[in-house]
């Protein structure tokens, strides 16, 4: 299925209005000065199930999460094109998770896993999954450590996969981490309390030991931050698209790369 997307790509892109598309793209990265583009880009894929009650009604839901993971893979390989050294991608947030009816929700999991396999297997990419796994079935976390473990050596693009991740649970989880290591060395918490800093807790993340992402995109016109990467994105530049996720397209991306040059980043000053 995924090669013949791929073809089917490729053949739309030799098509004289493909080939205009394209022509535009690399224009429009061409313009791009040394220097301006991101270092970390971040998505929230957002509105694959409303492309898939719009695109293939009656059909399952599956539909529209299998697209959509289509989408991912080409836009890390985008990500890459673009000398983005790292990506993350989120593809199941802690509330979806809960909310979730099992017939929903299994299949969901399996096309995660899945795009995780398939990342893994690309070129020399390494993949981190960054979340509380702990909350998936065993099967399914068992399947996303195995595949990340197989890029351990890889030199690549990293590709961070946000999946059962709140950026709640996130800081839950860093915190409770911070207060084990102290108790462990047997820091008092009146010391702790009087001593811990920013840095502390940064190195207790998800995504420790990472640059914060400089470029945040959402799809499906939703603009709202729902909690991810809360402590991560403080400085970070936010683009919203109005496509539904299955339907960003190169150019999109391109365009946001774009609207990112183009803006001062103040960090705060």
């Amino acid at each position: 299925m995924a090669r013949m997307d791929r073809l089917r790509e490729l053949v739309d892109r030799l098509h004289p209005a493909g080939l205009l598309y394209s022509t535009y793209e690399h224009r429009l990265l061409a313009e791009i000065p040394d220097g301006r583009l991101p270092r970390h880009v971040a998505v929230m894929a957002d509105g694959n199930r409303r492309w898939a009650r719009a695109n293939a009604p009656g059909k399952p839901l599956e539909v529209g999460y299998r697209a959509g993971a289509e989408k991912l893979l080409q836009f890390a390989e985008w990500c890459d094109e673009a000398h983005i050294s790292l990506v993350t991608l989120w593809v199941l947030s802690t509330d979806n998770l809960r909310r979730g009816e099992e017939f929903e929700i299994a299949p969901l999991l399996d096309v995660i896993a899945t795009l995780v396999e398939d990342l893994a297997a690309r070129e020399d990419w390494q993949v981190k999954c960054v979340g509380a796994l702990d909350l998936l079935p065993e099967d399914v976390a068992a399947r996303l450590r195995t595949a990340e473990e197989a890029t351990a050596g890889h030199s690549g693009m990293m590709i961070n996969v946000a999946v059962s991740y709140g950026g709640r649970h996130e800081m839950r989880d860093a915190f409770r981490s911070l207060l084990a290591e102290h108790a462990e060395r047997g820091t008092p918490m009146a010391e702790l309390a009087e001593t811990v800093e920013v840095e502390d807790i940064s190195q207790h993340l998800y995504t420790r030991g990472q640059p914060d992402p400089d470029l945040i995109i959402r799809t499906s016109g939703e603009q709202r931050l729902s909690g991810f990467l809360m402590w991560q994105s403080a400085h970070s530049e936010y683009y919203f698209c109005e496509a539904l996720w299955p339907d960003f397209r190169k150019v999109d991306f391109v365009r946001a790369l774009r609207s990112f040059a183009e803006r001062e980043r103040r960090y705060g000053r």
